[in-house]
């Protein structure tokens, strides 16, 4: 659907400079809701908020559902008392990147005794909320903390590596696993509780300032998720539960062998059967979270790089038609209006093409991409539509000025500055300019983008299976200069919402933003 004319910013909520040595949902995540307000963008884009799997990404979660207990605040429940304040002092201090090992050591234990102590002590309020909680979202949370639990029991082993009866799911054993671990499972029922409480408190706060969230869904799920766990009759399984077929992209220019990503493929045939429930169901979960969706390898909607799990590349796989309009025709009946965003980077078919624009969905444009040859003048504002979402760059990219310093050739570079007429403000102010100024509806800069900051702080090298991820701001660096020269560019680009559409507590926070950062 077409969105309204709108400028924002790409950061993971694990970028935040909070304290704990991870980004949360604390008080620094409603600064940066400040700082948006305050340069008068609307859009906030953050990654996937699942629990990490593999390599610690973002796209590799452990559940389709729940959140990641890593961004929970421990402020914030100090604040609400379930965790002793003097506790605090016992959290990473460090405001660098993000050292996973040591942060899952130190933050999951308090953010479990916490939870303990939630438990024990909850006044009448809390505790209704909380069984409100699990009796609207019983229909994965109750899975989903099974697993956990299972999981830790295991030493963290994938639940392909678990007992027969459990990993084929046996009632028996099942019950006899819930009965014995009645603690432990309401423990991961609170976690849950406790990250979906300050979720929403997030979301409304953006709200209220008229700052809309985009999140990010990604096509395929993990191996070893509580989804495939769970719902092993919709996934391309043996009956050992072994994958048949995995996930990934075809060889291309970059890669003679291709991307194995090796996610088990969808079962499409029950999936319709079923009327697309469990995607119904994602979907309508991921919009009660976010307000707009951004879906990941938009392409394998209509057909899908498939690969016979026994090879180790993707070289000798092949195209397989998805369910293309039929899904989304059901998603669509089931949700109305789909505010998606469809990620159709690469190469992209006029089949693909024609079902992204059968559901008015906007695509993207990456202006990094556009000074390769004129091939890819495609990622030029000269050929932009308004349906369209830009981007300087993404967590994919490097970030501009590390593109410009190691990634861009002699030849894109002069290409870059015949088009975009350069000047001292450098390259990244140069691309922002073109990508505000452009007639794509929204317009998404990266955060180390509005900083300048150089390949060092890059989110993710793709190629790379270690050492992602781990990119933090430093505190204070949106200083009031920058809010200052980002409203000014917004505001002449046409990208804020008119004063009559915006409430007054909306502008309210605006004002209230502007000054806090003016002082």
């Amino acid at each position: 659907m077409p969105f309204q004319r709108a400028c924002g910013t790409l950061l993971h909520i694990t970028s935040l400079p909070s304290r704990g040595g991870i980004g949360d949902l604390g008080p620094e995540a409603y600064r940066f809701v400040d700082f948006l307000a305050a340069s008068r963008q609307r859009l906030w884009q953050v990654l996937p908020i699942g629990p990490v799997g593999t390599g610690n990404s973002p796209y590799s979660a452990t559940s389709a559902f729940a959140g990641n207990p890593l961004l929970i605040s421990l402020e914030r429940l100090a604040e609400r008392g379930w965790i002793a304040p003097s506790r605090l002092k016992a959290l990473p201090q460090g405001r660098g990147n993000i050292d996973y090992g040591r942060v899952q050591q130190c933050k999951l234990p308090m953010i479990q005794e916490a939870a303990s102590k939630f438990l024990d002590t909850a006044d009448p309020v809390s505790r209704k909320r909380f069984e409100e909680f699990r009796w609207l979202n019983g229909w994965w949370l109750e899975d989903y903390a099974l697993f956990e639990v299972l999981r830790l029991q295991h030493d963290q082993k994938s639940w392909m590596e678990w007992e027969p009866e459990l990993r084929g799911r046996n009632p028996t054993a099942l019950e006899r696993v819930r009965a014995e671990n009645e603690r432990e499972l309401m423990i991961a029922r609170a976690v849950q509780f406790f990250f979906f409480e300050q979720w929403r408190s997030l979301h409304q706060y953006c709200a209220a300032r008229a700052i809309k969230l985009i999140g990010d869904v990604a096509i395929f799920v993990q191996l070893d998720s509580a989804d495939v766990w769970t719902h092993p009759e919709i996934f391309q399984l043996d009956p050992d539960l072994k994958p048949i077929r995995v996930s990934g992209v075809p060889p291309d220019f970059f890669s003679e062998t291709g991307q194995r990503w090796g996610n088990p493929l969808y079962r499409w045939d029950v999936l319709k059967q079923r009327g697309y429930e469990w995607w119904i169901q994602r979907m309508r979960w991921a919009l009660q979270e976010c307000d707009i969706i951004r879906l990941d390898h938009f392409r394998g909607f209509e057909a899908y790089w498939e690969i016979p799990a026994t090879e180790e590349t993707a070289v000798h796989g092949r195209w397989v038609k998805g369910p293309d309009e039929d899904l989304f025709h059901a998603l669509r009946g089931a949700l109305g209006d789909l505010p998606f965003i469809a990620e159709d980077l690469g190469t992209i078919t006029p089949e693909v093409e024609r079902l992204r624009r059968a559901f008015q969905l906007p695509g993207m444009r990456i202006l990094q991409f556009g000074f390769a040859n004129p091939g890819a003048h495609i990622y030029l504002p000269h050929r932009f539509e308004q349906n369209t979402v830009v981007y300087t760059g993404t967590h994919d990219n490097d970030t501009t000025v590390g593109w410009w310093q190691s990634g861009a050739t002699d030849e894109e570079k002069q290409r870059a500055e015949r088009y975009l007429q350069l000047n001292d403000e450098g390259i990244h102010w140069a691309l922002i300019r073109a990508a505000l100024t452009s007639v794509a509806d929204l317009c998404i800069i990266p955060m180390q983008d509005w900083l300048g900051l150089d390949g060092e702080c890059r989110m993710n090298v793709p190629s790379r299976p270690h050492d992602n991820w781990a990119w933090r701001m430093k505190s204070g660096s949106a200083d009031s200069e920058l809010i200052r020269k980002i409203a000014e560019l917004v505001e002449v680009c046409d990208r804020d919402l008119p004063a009559t559409a915006g409430s007054a507590t909306a502008e309210h926070g605006n004002r209230e933003a502007a000054e806090q950062f003016a002082a």
